[in-house]
């Protein structure tokens, strides 16, 4: 599925890598943190590596809706079918307040690009490796749309307790 590309659409800093990890280009090329030991430039890794890990976190980049109105992007009621309203039915309506304090606060919410951000889920259940097809079953979403690439890594934050406070 690593789709390769070609030589000519690679940046700068893509070109230099290439001969060192020998290998050809490669579509989606992404850099890790953590220990080095135990591993050499342009080795190849498999679902080998989550032996023994019960929970990951999976990075991705959620499925773009384009330019969305407030109703979907938000979640807002959008107004009255009938009393007077005329052609305004899914729009926001008042965006402010009045003289005091004459302008819009940061942050509202409005209509606007949606989708297409980096989204992080986390503490996903690992339920099987199945190294022969080269695959890693979770339980729960995984963002992006069906065949998109997604960055898997073993979780650092740990489940909350069940409650022990009784009533």
């Amino acid at each position: 599925k690593l789709d390769s590309k070609r030589q000519r659409a690679l940046a700068a800093a893509g070109v230099a890598a290439v001969p060192k990890a020998g290998c050809e280009p490669k579509r989606f090329v992404r850099e890790f943190r953590g220990p080095i030991q135990g591993f050499e430039v342009g080795q190849v890794l498999d679902v080998g590596l989550f032996e023994g890990v019960a929970a990951v976190d999976v990075v991705g980049t959620s499925k773009g809706r384009g330019f969305a109105g407030a109703m979907k992007r938000h979640n807002f009621r959008g107004q009255r079918a009938s009393h007077g309203v005329k052609k305004v039915h899914r729009r926001v309506g008042s965006i402010g307040m009045n003289t005091f304090p004459a302008r819009v606060f940061k942050g509202k919410r409005m209509a606007g690009h949606m989708g297409h951000a980096r989204v992080t889920i986390r503490n996903l259940k690992l339920v099987e490796i199945d190294k022969e097809n080269h695959l890693l079953l979770v339980r729960g979403a995984v963002p992006g749309p069906n065949g998109g690439f997604v960055m898997v890594r073993p979780t650092n934050k740990l489940p909350a307790p069940a409650s022990t406070v009784t009533r």
